[in-house]
Parts: C-alpha cells; structure tokens; sequence
C-alpha cells in the first residue's frame, strides 16, 4: 500500500512540472505560443452561371485590382446588347424624323390593339416580379435574376407609356404627343441598352483588390452556375496568424500590441500585430499541442503580419510577445 501511494504521488508531480513547463517559461527561456498561418479566402463566382470560355489566371498567381480572373461565353448577352442598340437607334431616328416634319394622321385603333398588347405585357412582367421577389427573399434565386425580372418590368411599363403616348398624341393636333412619345420610346430603349450591356460587362469576373490566386476550382470549358466559385483569392490584407495562449499567460498579450514571429526557413525580424483576442476560453486544439494538454482551456487570438510577407496557409510558426516591463 505504501509502495503503490508513493508511485501515485510521483505521477502527479510529473503532471504538475509539465503542466508548468507549458503555462511558465524557465528561467532562461523566452515566453512563446505555437500558432499557424490563416487566411481568409474572397471565393470569386458569376452572378450568371454559364460556360466559362476564358480563365486568366492560375493558382499561385499575382493581380491587381480590376484584373480580369475568368470570362464566360457571353453569345446571347452579346445579342441582346446588339438588340437593344439597334431598336435604340430605331427610335432615336423617329424621333429626329417627328421633330423635322409634320404631324401625319394616327391610325387611333391601330394603337389602341397596341395598348392592350401592351398592358398585357406588363401583366406577365408583373407576375414575374412578384414571382422573382418571393424566390429571392426565401433566398431560393439569384438577386441578378430579380433585378433582371424588375427591369423588365419597368421596360414594359415604359412601352406601355409609350403606345398611350401615341394615343394622346393622335385625338390632339400638332406634333407635341407624338414627340413626348418617341423621347419615352428613346429612354425606355436607352434602358434596355445600359441592362444588356451590364449582363455582358459580367460576364467578365474581375478581381475586387490586389490578391494571389490560392486555388483555382474550375477550368475553361466547364460550366458553372450562378454564384458557384471559380477561385479563390487571398488579399494581403486578409492573412492572420493564429495561436492560443493560456489563461496564466493572458495578461503578456493586449490588443494592437506587436509580436514576433519565427519560422523554418523565414526571414529574421518578421513581426506582426494582435487584432483579436477572444473573451471565451476553448480547450487547445490537438493539432497544436499534446494529448496531456488537450484539457487546457485558452483564448485564440489573431495577429496581422505587419511588413506583408506572404507566409504561406498553414504554416506553423512561433510567437513571441514583447519582455515585460520589470517592476519597480
């Protein structure tokens, strides 16, 4: 029985000296805290799906702002946007062709089957709003397919102003109407072109800010859907350093305060800043330290690299917190 306590008590002080090595330096050794490089991913995707016909760019590359990453096949956008030039210019000659000769007769029946067609247009626009307004807030559709139903109800709107228009204008006499009514047809077709030309401008996906291309999920040639990522980019600005330190060793780290950081094979006097540090403490990762200390509680913090060196995710390094300040 003696044996076996003395065996017990030599156990729990072999605990309590490791559990102290971890949480307390030794005399001549420096506070550090394992972490590791993260990074929080910008997923690029089309706000259309489509084929991608054009991919720029390639994992591990370097772009600036406004850089074009992926193009998709853009055919039908491309139509469209002729379309609607053409039926712009169409009313833009009307008008010029009002405005220079006289006034002829309206044939009123004519415009009023124009009318009804018209409304019943709109009806259909309407519905397809409504429909489209349901879909996105249930979050089941795309915002791009909404505000493309929305657009097309406003052109609808705008035709049926339009053929009322030329209804006025043809009980009353002078050129007047006819005019009021062609400038309607001229912005609603303006409309129209400036929405066929942004569908086409997005089938370009360009980069938001200055990023390197951390992976790359389709190639050209296959097809995605709306809002499906095509890569992923890291802006500088959105690499961390993460690590744990525990709850005796709290009070070394402070917000805005600088750190070091080493690293196998880095570069000597990389520093970064604490920009987090959570209010609850979590049991330490396994990935990080031992199975003795798995039931530690500590608080995750994050720092930013200061000088922008691109540390590769995943990276394990090393941080140390600045000596303390001796007391008086």
């Amino acid at each position: 029985m003696k044996a076996a306590r003395l065996i017990v008590l030599a156990v729990l002080l072999s605990t309590v000296g490791a559990a102290a090595w971890f949480f307390w330096p030794r005399p001549d050794d420096t506070i550090r805290f394992q972490g590791y490089v993260e990074g929080y991913l910008v997923f690029m995707a089309p706000e259309e799906g489509g084929r991608i016909e054009e991919l720029a760019v390639d994992s591990g590359d370097r772009v600036a702002e406004g850089t074009m990453l992926f193009r998709l096949d853009g055919s039908v956008q491309s139509a469209q946007r002729n379309e609607a030039e053409a039926k712009l210019q169409q009313t833009r000659a009307q008008l010029a062709n009002l405005k220079a000769a006289l006034q002829r007769p309206e044939e009123i029946a004519v415009l009023e089957a124009q009318e009804e067609r018209a409304q019943a247009q709109l009806g259909l626009s309407q519905a397809e709003l409504d429909r489209q307004r349901t879909l996105f807030e249930r979050g089941i559709s795309a915002k791009a397919q909404y505000d493309q139903a929305r657009t097309a109800f406003e052109r609808d709107k705008a035709a049926l102003a339009e053929v009322q228009r030329q209804i006025d204008a043809g009980q009353i006499i002078g050129r007047s109407g006819e005019i009021d009514a062609a400038e309607a047809a001229v912005q609603a077709n303006e409309a129209a072109l400036m929405q066929a030309e942004t569908r086409l401008a997005k089938r370009q996906v360009k980069a938001s800010s200055d990023a390197q291309v951390q992976d790359v999920y389709f190639r050209a040639g296959e097809t995605v859907n709306a809002g499906q990522p095509v890569l992923a980019l890291l802006p500088p600005a959105n690499r961390r350093i993460r690590f744990y330190v525990p709850e005796p060793l709290l009070a070394t780290v402070a917000l805005g305060q600088t750190v070091g950081l080493s690293c196998d094979s880095c570069k000597e006097g990389l520093q970064a800043r604490i920009s987090f540090i959570s209010s609850e403490a979590e049991f330490t990762p396994p990935v990080i330290f031992s199975e003795q200390e798995r039931a530690k509680l500590v608080f995750r913090v994050e720092a930013r690299p200061l000088d922008g060196t691109d540390l590769p995710i995943g990276l394990p390094v090393t941080v140390t917190p600045p000596e303390p300040e001796p007391r008086s």
